[in-house]
């Protein structure tokens, strides 16, 4: 006789389960996947799986003329359009060697900075959602709106500015903006507390991110991550300060990088707020800048048709989610031979990877929120 003994639910507990996280997740600020292998509630491994928005960016800059790219390089972090624009009309002037007058010089800062805030407000207001808090998200829209409408007032656009021009900028400010921007800057400075008080001073929001998701320095390194991420795990660098461009240079007073060392969720969020705060003080320092400025023109005139001379050159720009750059290599014709964008989500994301291992599926959504990234921006 044969003895055969059956075990029942051995195998499952000791088999790993590969979890898919969207590609459709409301916590992913766009269509990202997430794949999850998990043991029990603890995650093993993951990967970001990415291209579901994917528009091809950098091979349409090919087809399209220095006049038109733009708009397609506006469009791929849909909350820092002006910054966007900026990196690219910076890289072309490069390339042409062409000097950029003054006033339009310290009106970008102004804006760069404005946009900078908008960026920061909309996920210091939907971080916390993400986590059960919805008090922040309205308090976010209001002072959004706020410099919304100055932004709108001046180039036309709510997010996609348009505004910058190879040379310049489209147009002058209309009359009594500065003031008006003045006022909306004091506006919102005069209720950022709130994010102190309500958010900061909430145990349940710092109990949930004290601790979790901590990133190295060496790892910071390793991926590339740049801007508040890494600034929160103790990586002091910033463009602005490090490799000065636009007016910057003259900002050096004002600007104050702000850092950490803890590398969790909670010291990303406290250097997203102080970079805000710092951001609406810069802005403060262009509007007081511009009021003595002499009237001048605020662009360059250009020909018809605008060819960039034989040759190649990298600018990058101090964007609010990280470092964005621009490789132009131009064979002398109307349109970019190549232009390569590195955006600063693409290389943000890939640290999830070193992140999520070891940690419960509870906190995935928590450190996901953290690295303040926009899809758009990973896809390109």
């Amino acid at each position: 006789m044969t003895e055969t003994t059956v075990g029942i639910g051995g195998a499952a507990e000791s088999t790993d389960m590969v979890l898919n996280i969207g590609p459709q997740h409301p916590s992913t600020h766009g269509v990202l996947r997430l794949r999850l292998v998990l043991d029990g509630e603890r995650i093993q491994q993951a990967e970001p799986v990415i291209g579901y928005m994917h528009r091809g960016a950098e091979k349409l800059f090919e087809a399209r003329d220095y006049r038109q790219i733009v708009m397609l390089a506006n469009r791929h972090d849909w909350l820092s359009g002006f910054s966007n624009e900026l990196g690219v009309v910076m890289a072309v002037e490069r390339m042409l060697g062409m000097e950029v007058p003054e006033r339009a010089v310290w009106t970008r800062t102004l804006l760069a900075e404005l946009n900078r805030v908008l960026n920061h407000l909309m996920f210091l207001g939907s971080y916390p959602l993400e986590l059960g808090g919805i008090t922040p998200m309205f308090h976010a829209f209001r002072e959004r709106e706020e410099l919304q409408t100055v932004m709108e007032e001046v180039s036309g656009g709510r997010m996609h500015y348009m505004f910058n021009r190879v040379g310049g900028l489209k147009e002058d400010l209309p009359a009594g903006w500065l003031g008006r921007a003045r006022d909306a800057v004091a506006s919102v400075r005069s209720r950022m507390d709130v994010y102190d008080k309500l958010v900061l001073g909430n145990e349940i929001f710092r109990a949930r991110t004290r601790g979790v998701g901590v990133l190295s320095a060496e790892a910071v390194h390793a991926y590339g991550v740049s801007g508040p991420i890494a600034r929160a795990s103790g990586v002091d660098f910033d463009l602005r300060r490090d490799e000065p461009y636009l007016a910057y240079g003259e900002l050096q007073d004002t600007l104050r990088v702000v850092t950490a060392t803890e590398g969790d969720c909670l010291a990303r969020f406290e250097c997203l707020l102080g970079q805000s705060h710092n951001a609406l003080d810069l802005a403060d320092a262009c509007l007081d800048r511009m009021a003595d400025l002499a009237p001048g023109p605020i662009n360059q005139r250009l020909p018809k048709v605008l060819k960039a001379p034989e040759g190649h050159t990298y600018a990058w720009t101090e964007n609010p989610l990280g470092i964005n750059g621009y490789y132009l290599v131009s064979k002398g014709e109307k349109t970019p031979y190549r232009l390569k964008l590195r955006s600063a989500s693409f290389n943000n994301i890939q640290a999830l990877t070193e992140l999520l291992p070891g940690t419960l599926v509870a906190d995935m959504v928590a450190i996901l929120g953290s690295l303040f990234f926009v899809v758009g921006d990973i896809d390109k």
